[in-house]
């Protein structure tokens, strides 16, 4: 219950008034001056305790028990369909013949006030696979060249970023990502584009940092990206011995894991400091994605890195610890 700071009253004085009313002798009228309220406000709490005791000591709610003049079933399930239809309470109003207020109480009570509930959004399905490299996520991330700091450090949008002072735009350079489903160990290099070609370089490279650590990739997922829907890109795989998943088209949280590292990559690593140039920030990628994978602590890891996943040896830890 909430009381009002000036309130004179709680629960507990309330009943000791009564109280003194009914067992004390007072008059309602000497109760009232000795508390501090109207001779009225005395009467109501001695009536309640009378007849309901302890109980009747708290506030009930100003709510009326019946309505006069409710809104027909009809009209509060014409709102409702027509809300469905995604129109605005204010439309909605005009079109059915009640006032804006009573089309929000109904749409309050009906769980419909905001667009975003009336289909709301599919429940996360989380999984991971039971051993590592049974699963890797691959992703593209495209991220602007610069060889100067930008607005982001120096608040200044005027100047643009040129290469050589030429006067033309210095492009864009890729990471391409990937990450194991199971542990989280990712790999990642910066490609020049996103073509076939590419992206293709960038999976038996990361096939081949992950047999390093001991790890065999069997499947590996995607968008549907063009480098990932090319003749090249599937010949690899099947070369490879990988079965190719695509997710579903524009269910980006199908691919979940690469999505949420290139988030992290973003503001730890791309965003985190104020490189000089894209060079620099390339070049200090391979020293944050070690960390990642070797030290920072994972959320979804019970607070600890990717390689704890692997079950290494003291002795396996040093030899792939470079």
């Amino acid at each position: 219950m909430n009381i009002h700071k000036n309130a004179r009253l709680t629960p507990l004085r309330r009943e000791e008034m009564a109280l003194c009313v009914i067992e004390g002798g007072l008059s309602k009228a000497q109760a009232a001056r000795s508390y501090g309220v109207s001779p009225k406000i005395v009467a109501r709490w001695v009536e309640r305790y009378t007849s309901e005791g302890r109980a009747g000591m708290t506030d009930r709610s100003s709510r009326p028990h019946r309505l006069h003049c409710p809104v027909p079933q009809t009209t509060i399930a014409r709102v409702i369909a027509l809300r469905r239809l995604r129109w605005t309470g204010n439309h909605i109003a005009m079109e059915v013949g009640v006032s804006p207020a009573t089309v929000s109480r109904v749409l309050k009570r009906a769980g419909l006030s905001r667009l975003r509930d009336i289909d709301p959004a599919e429940p996360v399905r989380r999984y991971e696979r039971k051993r590592p490299g049974e699963m890797i996520h691959i992703d593209i991330k495209k991220l602007g060249k610069f060889n100067r700091s930008g607005h982001r450090i120096t608040g200044d949008r005027r100047r643009q970023s040129s290469q050589r002072g030429n006067g033309t735009a210095p492009g864009w350079e890729f990471v391409h990502v990937a990450i194991d489903d199971h542990s989280r160990l990712s790999f990642t290099q910066i490609h020049p584009d996103e073509k076939a070609v590419s992206a293709v370089a960038h999976l038996k490279a990361a096939l081949a940092w992950y047999r390093l650590l001991g790890v065999t990739v069997e499947r590996v997922m995607t968008d549907n990206g063009p480098c990932y829907q090319s003749r090249a890109f599937r010949d690899a795989c099947r070369q490879l011995g990988l079965t190719h998943i695509r997710t579903k088209p524009y269910t980006p949280q199908t691919n979940g894991k690469a999505e949420r590292f290139i988030q992290t990559a973003i503001r730890e690593w791309a965003y985190a400091r104020a490189y000089k140039t894209s060079d620099q920030r390339a070049a200090h990628l391979p020293i944050w994605n070690h960390m990642y994978n070797w030290h920072r602590p994972h959320g979804s890891l019970n607070s600890k890195p990717p390689i704890s996943r692997l079950g290494l040896t003291e002795d396996n830890l040093l030899r792939h610890h470079i």
